[in-house]
């Protein structure tokens, strides 16, 4: 009995797109500017996985692009066949977004059988985005320069209330007169600094320093380790 194989997806839509050399022109000058806080290069979607937490990141964020065919050092070689790269993101993001993102998308012809994807990502009123890690886990991740970081539980606090909060009210008590005391002396604070600073527990002070974020009294900047406060005049 003869077994029949089932056979891979493949699409050639992407076959009919002819070179533009005004796209390739714009291409080349976003590009230049090199990655940042809106913009993420990978050379091919190997890991998609890795693309689907860089999009949660953007839309977590200000938006973003992220561009498949472009390498880290800003050189554009390009991918053979775009159509199997996008079935293998738009399969991740359907298996491990939640909610499901949002994107669009445009595939740009750079030379003949060579192209690059350009996925284009919006803030909007459904974040935060996770990125499910398995059964049991969902992760957030944020944007910070040119990298995506994972979201302390504050920052995923922050951009889930954001939306939903215009005028936040807080007390101000003695915990608050220590804080803008110390923030007076020194750059920024960090919860478990706010923690030491007042000898108070852990949720009392993560939700009075998500409070003068929402009233816009502190700014909050993502950090790899801890996250950082400051006042609202800083500028860093």
């Amino acid at each position: 009995m003869m077994t029949m194989r089932p056979k891979k997806m493949t699409m050639r839509h992407s076959e009919e797109i002819e070179v533009d050399k005004s796209k390739i022109k714009t291409l080349q000058s976003l590009v230049a500017k090199g990655e940042g806080e809106q913009l993420e290069f990978k050379r091919k979607a190997t890991h998609p996985e890795k693309i689907v937490r860089e999009l949660i990141a953007f839309a977590n964020s200000k938006g973003g692009t992220l561009m498949v065919g472009v390498s880290d050092d800003g050189s554009i070689p390009g991918i053979k066949f775009p159509d199997e790269e996008l079935y293998t993101i738009n399969r991740a993001i359907i298996k491990k977004c939640i909610p499901r993102i949002r994107y669009k998308k445009e595939v740009i012809c750079i030379s003949p059988n060579r192209y690059v994807i350009s996925l284009n990502v919006e803030t909007d009123n459904r974040k935060p985005y996770y990125f499910r890690q398995n059964k049991w886990r969902k992760l957030c991740f944020i944007r910070k320069d040119d990298k995506s970081l994972k979201a302390s539980k504050e920052v995923q606090r922050i951009i889930g209330l954001q939306k939903e909060l215009k005028d936040a009210q807080f007390t101000f008590g003695e915990h608050e007169k220590k804080l803008f005391q110390f923030l007076h002396m020194h750059e920024y604070i960090t919860l478990s600094g706010f923690i030491k600073l007042c000898d108070i527990n852990y949720s009392q002070a993560s939700t009075t320093l998500i409070q003068l974020v929402l009233a816009n009294v502190l700014q909050i900047e993502p950090c790899e380790k801890e996250d950082r406060y400051h006042t609202r005049s800083y500028r860093g």
